[in-house]
C-alpha cells in the first residue's frame, strides 16, 4: 500500500506541470511530466511484482 499511496502523490504533484504544458505550452513542464511518468512506469511495475509475489506465495 506504501507504493500505491506514493503513486497518488506522484500524480498529484503532476497536475500542475501537465496544465502548463498543455493550455501554456511550457516544454520544460513537459519534460518534467515525462519524468514523472517514467518514475510512475517504475512504481507501477513494482507493485505489479509485489502483487504477483504474494499471490504465488499462498
Amino acid at each position: 500500500m506504501e507504493k500505491f499511496a506514493k503513486v497518488k502523490e506522484l500524480v498529484a504533484s503532476i497536475e500542475e506541470d501537465v496544465t502548463k504544458f498543455y493550455e501554456r505550452h511550457n516544454s520544460a513542464a513537459g519534460t518534467r511530466v515525462r519524468n514523472s511518468m517514467q518514475q510512475l512506469k517504475v512504481l507501477a511495475t513494482d507493485i505489479r511484482k509485489e502483487i504477483t509475489e504474494r499471490k504465488n506465495a499462498k
